[in-house]
């Protein structure tokens, strides 16, 4: 009977559990319809209305879309929630009883970085995936193996707020930030960024999350103090709200200031209570870019229903991109799910040992390593525009800028890796990198001003910006001080003072009090060197230095000069050359020598030429070689001055000389031009020319009393003996005057600007003249202490002033006659010698002529001798000696004959034709003895046994008779 009743007991147990089975699902496992079910778990604040409920419904919603568009899919996520209600102990518990009670293989959030640091140890040790929003940069999956960030790095914000900064120009901002691992996981990434653009960050203000309003007060008060109105915000809202509601109260939310706000607080401004964003407006905030989607619409229509009905006694409810990241993730995770083929494993138990803590014991996840795998690549478009994770790390994609206008965030621009800042993310191809802040749209900065905050401003009852001016200077055009007889107040004028109150009174965008202070001694003298004023701003005593002050190295490592506003430079100012020391040798000096070596080469190569081509054709081009050779010379340099009285036979020749001559004409012209002009203006010479004459001859030099110019003259191994300075520009004039050996100098050292305003006086310029410059500087321009910030404004303004008429005007009034004494004086023009590329067209001309009249001539006489060249008896060497016989004789014989023959007439007869040795044949006709007696001419008049002329007439006549 016992028996029996065990028996009855067991079938009513294995019924009652077959009739559970019905009703309840198994945890994991294989459902009847043969199903995979994969345990998931999911931690997040249920209690924040903000991010938790969002992305709660977010999950669930995501679930159902993905598993209703891929219903053949094998395996299928069961979602078990916990409630972390924002405290990291309930957080890790949490996540252990996930994994000990459910063993789940996967873990969606938390969300906070606080909350998720110890679940995303926990993941590690127990190898389960830890997908979460948590956006801190020191959460890395790089050190968490199993960590999957789902959100956008916070660090990837960074680029995006430090263009705006740069946008606007500011050299200065405030970090404020929450105390937590959120808040102070950027601010490292942020400062070098700011660093990177020359921007200060110059306060860090730490907020607890506990922190009373009274605190905050206090901390605001304390930022008020600080000349910097640029202040950047990295916390979430909760803290935020109390924040900036206490930020209105102080009245920081006034004009003049900027407030800008990063990713984590702008993404969630539609979500926040209405009198907060009212104490926001003309925030400026990052956000990252949703592409506008119409499936993206439809999901904010379902997701409004259901949420309402989860959460009906919430009144605010706006989808943000925290939720739609979480919709995303959990969208990722189940197809990595299908991709690995997990199955209905549960944890690996580690080797029993005493003492084994809770974790351990739970052994770690068999699925958790491929199911790592398939999450850590893994990309496709979702609601949150492309969701691609590359080792465990959401892709960063294009933030967007908004405005905080009326009840929200108003689009101003955006902002891409690649393009910067631009009004629209359809961008051409060609367009560069920009941090131009006309590329955004129109803001409403707070104060409802519309006008840039400058980003600093000078403190209520702060003294004025005090600048220091030297005095006594020796040119009044660029500096002169003086005091009011009745109030003894300071009148400074000059070229550097009209700049200076033009950039600061009408080019700065904001409004400067300054006042000049002269650099002086009570007695109203100097109170030292240039050096010395410059070194003034070091002490403190002046905030900046107006005047011809040059940017030097050594100067610059006590203050910054902003960009120059006159280009400079040293030069040395010597008196013209006296008009009798004379040069025996000025008619060389027209022509370099180049030009002369040229010249002469092309005298002589013409006469050969000529020669070459008249001397067969020509009489008087033959004759002894002595004679030829002076010929040549003679010819060519007859044409200097068109007295040569040869004739020229041949039209080769003539060619020639007429390209010559030209040339000729040409070269006499130029030089007489020249060498008129040298004679005329030598007076006007400079006494010296370099420097290193001054050195050689040991001169003495002058320089401007108190000026860095001693110091280069010493680094040029001057003699400091020989150094002088004076102090008016009297004084310059007098020692110049004298002379080095009269007790004055050679030489005096000077800026070009101040030598240019020396030699406008029509006292000096017709005595003296500027050499150089020997030195180079970088110019003239204002001095301000290391790292102030007016410095990057006034430098720019400086270059807009330069581009302005108005720069025009300033120059006229106060340097208009610098040009005037040069433009009468026109006779100051000195003249330089010719060179041999002024007539190089001229020379290549001749040349062409000679060389083609040569090579023409020489064609034509191996064409007329060829069968001498051809013949096959005779050796080289004869060919050229026949062929310089060939030249030698004459051309045409006959030619020759007729113009020696004489007239005929009584007592002269024609003999008749010679025999090979004596012309006394009886057959022999006049005209043949004749013609014999002119062809041996030159043979009968240069051998000694050979028959006078007179005499071989004689013979004929006798041979007549017989």
């Amino acid at each position: 009977m016992q028996k029996h009743r065990s028996y009855c007991s067991q079938l009513f147990l294995l019924l009652v559990l077959f009739i559970i089975s019905l009703y309840v699902e198994p945890i994991s496992g294989k459902k009847g319809n043969g199903l995979i079910e994969v345990d998931v778990g999911v931690i997040l604040d249920a209690d924040d209305h903000m991010v938790g409920k969002v992305s709660q419904t977010c999950i669930s919603m995501a679930l159902e879309d993905f598993y209703a568009l891929n219903q053949n899919h094998s395996t299928r996520i069961v979602l078990h929630k916990r409630n972390s209600k924002g405290d990291v102990v309930k957080a890790a518990s949490a996540a252990i009883d996930l994994l000990k009670n459910v063993q789940v293989q996967a873990i969606l959030g938390p969300q906070r970085s606080l909350e998720a640091e110890f679940v995303i140890d926990i993941g590690n040790k127990m190898q389960v995936p830890i997908i979460s929003q948590a956006t801190s940069p020191s959460l890395s999956p790089v050190n968490n193996p199993y960590f999957i960030r789902g959100a956008q790095n916070g660090s990837s914000q960074v680029e995006s707020l430090t263009a705006i900064v740069q946008a606007f120009g500011w050299r200065e901002v405030v970090l404020i930030y929450e105390d937590t691992n959120y808040g102070r996981g950027v601010v490292p990434f942020l400062t070098n960024s700011f660093l990177g653009i020359n921007t200060q960050v110059k306060y860090q203000s730490v907020l607890s999350l506990s922190a009373s309003d009274h605190h905050i007060l206090d901390e605001l008060n304390k930022l008020m103090t600080l000349q910097t109105r640029v202040f950047v915000v990295h916390m979430l809202p909760f803290l935020a709200s109390r924040f900036f509601t206490k930020v209105k109260q102080a009245k920081m939310m006034n004009t003049g200031y900027a407030w800008i706000i990063t990713d984590g607080l702008t993404s969630l401004l539609d979500s926040m209570d209405p009198t907060v964003i009212n104490s926001m407006q003309g925030v400026i905030g990052v956000t990252p870019y949703v592409p506008k989607t119409s499936q993206l619409k439809n999901f904010k229509v379902r997701w409004k229903k259901k949420f309402r009905q989860e959460n009906p006694d919430e009144d605010i409810f706006e989808m943000n991109v925290f939720g739609l990241w979480a919709y995303d993730s959990v969208t990722a995770l189940a197809m990595a799910v299908g991709r690995s083929g997990i199955g209905a494993s549960k944890f690996k138990k580690l080797v029993a040992k005493e003492n084994l803590t809770d974790l351990a014991a739970i052994g770690i996840s068999e699925m958790g390593p491929r199911l790592l795998q398939s999450l850590q690549n893994i990309e496709f478009n979702g609601l949150s525009g492309k969701f691609h994770l590359l080792n465990g790390q959401l892709q960063p994609s294009s933030f967007q800028i908004v405005n905080v206008i009326g009840k929200g965030g108003r689009e101003i621009g955006f902002w891409t890796r690649k393009y910067g800042i631009s009004k629209n993310l359809r961008l051409p191809i060609s367009k560069k990198y920009s941090t131009n802040k006309d590329d955004l749209g129109a803001i409403i900065w707070p104060g409802e001003s519309i006008v840039v905050p400058k980003g600093w401003e000078m403190l209520i009852g702060e003294a004025k910006l005090r600048v220091g001016i030297p005095v006594k200077t020796r040119f009044k055009e660029l500096v002169s001080v003086r005091r009011d007889p009745q109030t003894n107040a300071v009148i400074a004028t000059g070229f550097c003072i009209d700049l200076f109150k033009e950039v600061m009174d009408h080019y700065l965008p904001y409004v400067v009090p300054y006042e000049f202070l002269p650099f002086e001694t009570p007695d109203g003298k100097s109170a030292g060197s240039y050096n010395d004023l410059v070194y003034q701003i070091f002490l403190g005593k002046y905030d900046a230095v107006v005047g011809d002050v040059t940017i030097l190295s050594n100067r610059s490592r006590f203050v910054d000069f902003t960009l120059p506003y006159m280009e400079a430079g040293v030069a040395m100012i010597v008196p013209f050359e006296d008009d009798d020391k004379k040069n025996a040798w000025i008619f060389m000096k027209p022509l370099k020598m180049d030009l002369w070596f040229t010249t002469g080469f092309f005298f002589v190569f013409t006469g050969f030429v000529v020669w070459i081509v008249e001397h067969r054709v020509n009489e008087e081009f033959r004759g002894p070689p002595g004679k030829q050779v002076g010929m040549i010379f003679w010819f060519s340099f007859s044409t200097l001055v068109f007295a040569h009285k040869e004739k020229l036979t041949s039209n080769l020749s003539r060619f020639v000389v007429i390209v010559w001559v030209f040339v000729v004409l040409v070269l006499t012209s130029s030089y007489t031009a020249s060498l008129t002009s040298m004679l005329t203006v030598q007076k006007l010479k400079p006494s010296i020319t370099d420097i290193r004459v001054l050195i050689q001859r040991k001169e003495y030099v002058g320089y401007p009393d108190g000026s860095f110019i001693e110091g280069l003259l010493n680094n040029k191994a001057f003699d400091t003996s020989k150094l002088k300075n004076y102090s008016t520009l009297e004084q310059f004039d007098e020692a110049l005057s004298k002379g080095s050996k009269n007790g004055g100098v050679a030489a005096i050292f000077l800026g070009v600007p101040h030598i240019k305003l020396f030699l406008s006086n029509p006292k000096y310029c017709a005595k003296y003249t500027m050499v150089g410059p020997i030195f180079n500087t970088a110019g003239l321009a204002f001095a301000f202490p290391k790292g102030s910030r007016l410095l990057p404004d006034v430098s720019k303004e400086i270059l807009n002033v330069t581009g302005q008429d108005v720069m025009t005007r300033i120059k006229e009034k106060w340097l208009g006659e610098g040009a005037t004494c040069a433009e009468q004086d026109g006779a100051k023009v000195i003249s330089d010698s010719l060179t041999l590329d002024s007539f190089k067209g001229l020379f290549i001309v001749a040349a062409v002529a000679s060389f083609s009249a040569l090579i023409l001539f020489l064609s034509i006489f191996l064409y007329e001798n060829w069968d001498t060249l051809a013949s096959h008896e005779s050796s080289i060497r004869e060919k050229l000696i026949a062929m310089a016989k060939t030249f030698r004789e004459e051309k045409d014989n006959s030619f020759n004959a007729s113009k020696r023959k004489p007239a005929t007439g009584e007592g002269m007869a024609v003999p008749a034709t010679p025999t090979a040795n004596c012309p006394q044949s009886p057959a022999t006709s006049d005209s043949q003895l004749a013609e014999w007696i002119f062809s041996h001419d030159e043979r009968l008049s240069t051998t000694e046994t050979s028959t006078p002329i007179h005499e071989t007439i004689e013979i004929v006549e006798s041979s007549e008779e017989r």
